[in-house]
């Protein structure tokens, strides 16, 4: 069982994959695919708070899923403040991708009361994915360009669940999600932080995908390291903004 899932997080995962699959299931139709109970798949529909965010219900009962898990994860836009190719962020300057951005932020509910500070954090995230992605170029070539971006992503419609992530990075079979700090010294808690969101984006991708989170500090130079989580075994790549391709390489094996 991979990194924070839980036996009943992993039942979630399996049932919104099905669905996420299809286009328009039952609950007795998602419960033989998957060789459960009625009741236990009833009882994730009805009582899941990530279910009631990611699925919905149509008036003959089928359970359809917002996000799509394809390659193209259609849907995952209505999460998002920004959403779209790497190439396509490569192509907008600071002041398109940033007015972009705000409206997204807007739409999602994204409180933008801080816009001084927001804006800052916000182009400060901004030049770390663009020297990322400068890097990887330079290495694996513009296949890397067809990777997906999302930008604040956002899971709180309703009051139960609240992920927060600031940057996915989307790849063939693997999602990077980015936690950014303005710091250079590490914070045992926000490593956790960082830690945090993987069940529930394990939900929301679906089994092909491997999640891997990330704590980067915009404020240090030239660190790369794997640090602990909270009391667990399980260890968490933390990295500068100028080694971050570094973590990219961990995974993909590029530089090999």
């Amino acid at each position: 069982m991979s990194r924070g899932v839980t036996e009943d997080n992993a039942l979630e995962r399996a049932v919104c994959a099905v669905i996420c699959r299809g286009d328009g299931l039952k609950a007795r139709q998602i419960a033989k695919e998957l060789d459960l109970d009625h009741g236990t798949v009833n009882s994730i529909l009805y009582s899941s708070p990530l279910m009631k965010e990611l699925c919905w219900q149509d008036r003959d009962y089928r359970w359809h899923g917002i996000v799509r898990q394809s390659p193209d994860h259609t849907g995952l836009q209505e999460f998002a403040a920004w959403f779209s190719t790497a190439d396509e962020f490569l192509s907008l300057s600071e002041e398109e991708w940033l007015a972009a951005l705000r409206e997204g932020c807007r739409n999602i509910g994204r409180s933008l009361s801080d816009a001084r500070g927001l804006t800052h954090s916000f182009l400060d995230t901004r030049e770390q994915i663009r020297v990322l992605f400068l890097d990887l170029q330079s290495m694996i070539g513009e296949s890397c360009l067809s990777w997906q971006l999302a930008f604040e992503l956002r899971l709180k419609r309703s009051r139960y669940v609240r992920i927060y992530a600031d940057v996915l990075v989307i790849t063939e079979d693997r999602v990077f999600s980015l936690e950014f700090k303005m710091k250079k010294d590490l914070d045992p808690e926000e490593v956790e932080q960082a830690a945090k969101y993987v069940p529930y984006l394990e939900i929301v991708f679906g089994p092909q995908y491997e999640i891997i989170p990330v704590l980067v500090l915009t404020g240090a130079r030239e660190l790369f390291d794997f640090v602990p989580i909270g009391k667990k075994d399980q260890l968490l790549p933390v990295c500068s903004g100028d080694m971050l391709f570094n973590v990219f390489d961990e995974y993909l094996g590029f530089l090999q």
